[in-house]
């Protein structure tokens, strides 16, 4: 993936997570984007509270997952890289 282009895709994967993370912050967490993979598998890290709920793999699929797909389909999976 050329850089321009994966900084790009980044970017959108960022403002595609704005809509979910004030839920997140309530509880005291969020989520950071860390990478994407070539084969569009995005890599998030918990942060705060969210790194060690119980309700973290219930909220990637149906809140971060979701997030990300709604608006950019072409992503296959999200996978946390720390966390529960």
């Amino acid at each position: 993936m050329v850089m321009e282009a994966k900084s790009n895709l980044l970017a959108r994967i960022n403002d595609s997570l704005n809509d979910i993370r004030p839920f997140l912050k309530v509880d005291g967490g969020n989520v950071e984007v860390v990478d994407v993979t070539e084969d569009n598998i995005v890599h998030v890290r918990w942060m705060g509270n969210c790194e060690t709920c119980s309700m973290s793999a219930m909220t990637m699929k149906a809140g971060i997952e979701q997030a990300i797909r709604n608006k950019m389909p072409e992503i296959k999976g999200v996978i946390a890289i720390n966390g529960v």
